[in-house]
Order: C-alpha cells, then sequence, then structure tokens
C-alpha cells in the first residue's frame, strides 16, 4: 500500500513537473518562432517556423544593434562590478561580523532595511547627485552597481561568516599576519560556497538589467549594454518584431552559454551555501 502511494505521489510530481515545464517553455518558443520569421508572418502564425526559415534576422539584427560592442560592454560591467561587490561585501561583512559593537550591528541594520526600499523612490535623487558629480559615465553606473548590489551581498556572506571559526584568524594573526592578509589567506578561501552564489545573482540581475543603464549611460551610445540596444527595435509608430526577437535571442545567449558550463559550479556552491 506505501509504495502504491509513493508511485501515485511520484507520478504526480513528474506532471506538475512537466506542466510547469511547458509554461515555462511557451515563451521562448514564441521567441524563438518569432526571431526564424518575417515581420508580416509573425502575428500570423505565432507556433510555426516558415519555410524556408528566415536567417538574416540575426544578421540584420546584430548589424543594427552593432551586437560585438554591445556585448564587450555588457561582459565589461558584469564582471568588473561583481568582482567588487564580491570583494568589498565580503570585507564589510567579515568585519560587521567579527567586531561586534553597536555601530556594526546599527550598520548592518541599515543595510538590511535599505533592501526594502523600492529603487524608483531613490531614482531621481541619485541621478540629481550622480549629475552634480559628473558621474553619469561608465565609472557611475559601476559605483551605482557595487552600491545597489552589497546590500543582499552583504547579508549573504554576514550568514555564511558566522560559520567559520574564529581561531583560525586568531592563529594566523599570533603567527604576525596583518588583518589584510587574514582576510586575503584565510577568510577569503572558505567563502568559496558563499562566493558563487553572490557571483551568479550578481551577474544575472547585472546582465539583464535595463533601468539602471538606460539612466547612467542612456545619453552614451558607445557603451549602452545589450539590454539598451534590444530597445533599437521598438519605436513610437512601429516596432519590428522579428529582428527584436532575434536581438533578445542573441542577448540571452552568452547568459545560457556560462550556465550551462558553470552549472555544476553553481549548483555545487548554493549546494554548499546552504548546508554551511
Amino acid at each position: 500500500m506505501e509504495e502504491r502511494e509513493n508511485v501515485v505521489s511520484r507520478t504526480i510530481k513528474i506532471v506538475i513537473g512537466c506542466i510547469l515545464a511547458v509554461l515555462y517553455l511557451v515563451p521562448i518558443i514564441m521567441l524563438l518562432s518569432a526571431a526564424f520569421k518575417t515581420q508580416k508572418n509573425i502575428f500570423k502564425d505565432i507556433f510555426g517556423f516558415p519555410d524556408p526559415i528566415v536567417w538574416t534576422n540575426f544578421g540584420e539584427a546584430m548589424a543594427r544593434m552593432d551586437y560585438l560592442r554591445a556585448l564587450f560592454n555588457s561582459v565589461f560591467f558584469t564582471v568588473i562590478s561583481t568582482i567588487l561587490i564580491i570583494f568589498f561585501a565580503s570585507m564589510a561583512a567579515w568585519v560587521l561580523v567579527r567586531y561586534k559593537t553597536k555601530m556594526s550591528n546599527f550598520i548592518f541594520t541599515l543595510f538590511a532595511i535599505s533592501m526594502l526600499i523600492p529603487f524608483q523612490c531613490v531614482m531621481l535623487p541619485m541621478m540629481s547627485i550622480m549629475g552634480k558629480l559628473n558621474m553619469l559615465n561608465p565609472v557611475g553606473l559601476i559605483f551605482a552597481y557595487v552600491g545597489f548590489g552589497s546590500a543582499l551581498s552583504i547579508m549573504l556572506f554576514h550568514g555564511f561568516i558566522k560559520g567559520i571559526p574564529v581561531e583560525l584568524e586568531e592563529s594566523a594573526m599570533l603567527d604576525g599576519c596583518s588583518m589584510f592578509g587574514v582576510y586575503r589567506q584565510i577568510v577569503l578561501p572558505l567563502l568559496g560556497p558563499i562566493v558563487t552564489t553572490v557571483g551568479i545573482l550578481n551577474i544575472m540581475w547585472i546582465w539583464n538589467d535595463y533601468l539602471l543603464p538606460s539612466l547612467v549611460i542612456g545619453s552614451n551610445i558607445e557603451w549602452r549594454t545589450l539590454p539598451l540596444k534590444t530597445f533599437y527595435f521598438f519605436g513610437q509608430f512601429s516596432s519590428r518584431w522579428d529582428y527584436a526577437s532575434a536581438a533578445l535571442i542573441l542577448s540571452m545567449l552568452p547568459i545560457v552559454i556560462f550556465y550551462a558550463f558553470a552549472q555544476k559550479k553553481i549548483i555545487k556552491g548554493v549546494v554548499d551555501g546552504a548546508v554551511k
């Protein structure tokens, strides 16, 4: 009887999983279908590929959006911002954990509360301040990413560092290691699992972000990222859905390839971080 219940339960879970998989795949199928169609055939038959398949949409989309330049910009902002977030957030979390004072508790509370404030509430003041400081440029965008990405990252590092024995750091200090040396040689190597988790969360966010780059570097055509370039195909009076769909696929492709190659490490990092 118990074995029969297990089979029924497993079957129900498989059916639910298949239904959810189909729901997730439908938008991707629609996007792929539109990318291989001509503009006039997209709304006529959204789920079927025309005969012949229109491969030229991808070449035209790459040419119009200056794909290689936009790809470089997206990779540049994503990699630099993620590295800086991991570096500064891990150091800040380590100090907040190891040096328990009223001020450190207050600072950690501020980071936690800042996550509850919608970006739209600080958008206009931020733009005004950055404009006065002449930071509406690529450096300003990286600075903004580090600022907005630090709160969640610090909280994740904070919880993980609590599980690291403080005796390891005390032994290193007794051997003459400096404070930064303790962080670099003892603490940072032990943060491998949570670094993977924090890294993938920030990579996914920064890569797909549209609003912040549009505000900070929107007028700087040379530094526009892939999300900004895909908006090029949507005009006030007309939209090229064939080219836009191809451009969206090209924008998704690098991050999908990255996930495919790093999947094992990502899953291992998330699991190890949870166990820790």
